[in-house]
């Protein structure tokens, strides 16, 4: 049966972090070991990590998890537009009934992930947005149909959010008591408070 494949973008410079965001310590290991371990726990089939900058240091830990793999944008100083692309076409050919989306630097807690994904499956919608406070966060959950619109995003035209609001009726935003989904680690200060926040 069809089930929920991951992308998991990865490609960045993480140049406001000074250091590769993939690598900062996370909860007694990495931040990309534990966004692969999370995800798969909570019931993801596969996980796609899209890799650019330094793809060489994060090749062997993706290798090394059970259910994961990897897959190079050579465009990704272009935007994390490409990177999505580079995602979707890594998706060619598989069978899977949805796709979650999620950066590396949104570290989300399994029991969540699960919620979110059972939710979706259980969902007529296509699209499955995570809010806390009502605010949109992530992963966003994409039904598979809508993957070919993926494929053809562009940064000029707002990439992801362009789909979303062209099926604003077929998306779902779904509240949470999860802080976590808001969590996006951009610089060392926002890293430092989720590190020190008890989570």
């Amino acid at each position: 049966m069809p089930g929920v494949w991951a992308i998991l973008l990865a490609a960045g410079e993480s140049s406001r972090m000074r250091q590769l965001k993939a690598l900062l310590p996370w909860r007694d290991t990495t931040l990309i070991e534990h966004q692969l371990r999370s995800l798969l726990d909570a019931g993801a089939q596969r996980v796609i990590v899209v890799l650019g900058h330094d793809a060489d240091r994060l090749k062997p830990i993706v290798e090394a998890v059970p259910g994961a793999s990897w897959t190079l944008n050579e465009n990704y100083l272009q935007g994390k537009t490409t990177s999505l692309k580079a995602g979707v076409a890594a998706l060619t050919g598989q069978e899977l009934s949805d796709v979650l989306l999620l950066n590396v630097d949104q570290p989300r807690n399994a029991d969540t992930v699960r919620t979110l994904l059972e939710r979706h499956r259980a969902s007529s919608y296509q699209i499955t947005i995570p809010t806390h406070g009502g605010r949109g966060g992530h992963p966003i959950f994409i039904a598979a149909e809508l993957l070919p619109e993926l494929a053809d995003i562009e940064e000029e035209t707002q990439g992801l959010k362009a789909v979303v609001r062209r099926h604003a009726e077929a998306t779902e935003r779904f509240e949470v008591d999860d802080p976590m989904v808001l969590w996006d680690l951009n610089t060392p200060e926002q890293y430092q408070q989720a590190v020190d926040s008890g989570f």
